[in-house]
């Protein structure tokens, strides 16, 4: 039993001009009169696509025919970080390239080339009537066009060496959430003369890059693992400088429920299990106040439900399964990385109650921070075994399409914020632990109506737990 449900309460998506609406408006109508918009076209239709410059790159956007605004990037393009004063020049030059073509008959040429045809025209006749033969002013105006089209080619590919483009639909997908983070980092930097804000941002840039060319090289699946870590990354970026500006343009200390003097989980993947070299001081467990529905006496008598965040991955066209919910029990399949995976969910079921829904920041959060996390196991190896196990539909699943600040909560510890900017109130908004909780009761309600009298299955053959008496 695979189930999934999507959660559109809580969404903060990557928009054409987010806060500037009428420039999409005004540049689709300038966009649409000089080019093609695709409605069911052949193979090989170019559309239209509108080009949105920003301090880090562009990003293009392609135009429905509906009028509507489009909810993904056509192509996101990355400039390198450590440009120099000319390769920055030369970005900027090819940034602002017409990101479409004009069709003029059955040929669809740069808008730079139908410049320079238009103005040879006249200078054509001006250059007849100072003397010049018209032999060598038909042969200048006719090279003239050709000369800008295929001549910036080599140029474009020159800069383009410092550029990192990406166009797979699913890499797009990727690339834009990471943009989304990033857009909010500069929109801090803007308002803020903080270094550590300008720091946050440089380093936001370099994950961009990155990522960009990690794409680049490698598909969404292959290169999972990383990009994973790479977005908690801008996600802690994300939260940390909301954390710093928030006094500044509140006027008051933000309200924090943490402990000043340890360092807070910022979501569910934290840094690679490693030993610890001292000791951490302990955070107390906070309880996920879900209050899910019970389903009746065939449950087992401790039923937990782990929920984890993994790398998008799209079953089905335009359906984008981001997170999974399953039994703690999986925890124990033979196919799931032992001990690690009993350890983990020693640790997952002790003390809970019954039916509870723990996100696996939850356990970072008890695990001082994540600094305890070698003690217990490998948690990236058992996510993507139990990934795995999803996939290859040896367990039930409940399948999640969270949104962008929805899936940030259940990625952050119990007590965290999430702050990011509303296009349509036109102000900064944040969530809190009591949205966190909001997003896990949602959660438990579609598990309530997926397992419909029967519990998720955890798989066959389990293993025993390693400590069978603590969960009683």
């Amino acid at each position: 039993m695979t189930t999934s449900a999507p959660l559109s309460r809580i969404t903060q998506p990557l928009s054409p001009f987010g806060q500037q609406p009428r420039r999409w408006e005004k540049k689709r109508v300038r966009a649409v009169r000089g080019g093609h918009v695709c409605t069911g076209c052949a193979v090989g239709c170019e559309p239209v696509l509108i080009r949105e410059q920003t301090g880090w790159g562009w990003i293009d956007w392609s135009v429905p025919a509906d009028g509507s605004l489009p909810e993904q990037p056509y192509r996101i393009a990355v400039f390198t970080p450590i440009a120099t004063r000319m390769q920055r020049l030369c970005l900027r030059w090819l940034a602002r390239s017409s990101a479409h073509r004009i069709r003029l008959g059955p040929v669809a040429v740069r808008t730079t080339t139908a410049a320079v045809a238009a103005l040879a025209l006249p200078a054509a006749v001006l250059a007849i009537l100072h003397g010049v033969p018209f032999a060598i002013v038909l042969l200048a105006a006719a090279l003239a066009p050709l000369l800008v089209e295929h001549s910036s080619n080599p140029l474009k590919a020159r800069a383009g060496e410092n550029v990192r483009i990406v166009e797979a639909e699913a890499a797009c997908r990727y690339l834009q959430r990471l943009a989304a983070l990033h857009a909010s980092l500069v929109r801090a930097a803007a308002g803020s003369d903080r270094h550590e804000v300008r720091r946050a941002v440089e380093i936001g840039h370099h994950q961009l890059f990155d990522t960009a060319d990690l794409l680049q090289r490698h598909d969404t699946r292959s290169a999972s693992g990383e990009l994973i870590a790479r977005e908690q990354l801008m996600l802690q970026l994300a939260v940390q400088t909301h954390h710093i500006v928030t006094p500044a343009q509140g006027g008051a200390p933000s309200v924090r429920h943490d402990r000043a003097d340890v360092p807070q989980p910022l979501g569910p993947y934290p840094p690679r299990p490693r030993h610890s070299s001292g000791h951490s001081t302990s955070i107390a467990s906070m309880k996920e106040e879900s209050h899910m529905p019970q389903d009746g006496p065939e449950e087992p008598a401790r039923q937990v439900y782990l929920l984890f965040a993994h790398e998008a991955y799209y079953p089905a066209a335009a359906r984008e399964i981001n997170t999974s919910l399953v039994a703690a029990a999986s925890l124990l399949h033979p196919r799931v990385r032992q001990p690690d995976g009993a350890r983990i969910y020693d640790r997952l079921v002790r003390g809970r109650r019954q039916g509870e829904i723990v996100p696996l920041s939850t356990l970072t959060h008890e695990l001082d921070g994540g600094a305890r996390w070698p003690e217990v196991g490998d948690w990236e190896a058992v996510t993507a075994d139990l990934l795995q196990l999803i996939q290859d539909r040896a367990c039930d699943v409940l399948s999640l399409d969270l949104p962008h600040v929805a899936r940030a909560l259940v990625c952050s510890g119990p007590h965290s914020r999430v702050r990011a900017y509303d296009p349509a109130a036109g102000r900064y908004q944040t969530w809190g632990p009591a949205d966190r909780i909001e997003v896990l009761v949602e959660v438990g309600r579609q598990l309530a109506v997926a397992e419909a009298g029967r519990a998720l299955w955890p798989g066959a053959g389990l293993l025993l737990p390693t400590h069978p008496g603590d969960d009683k």
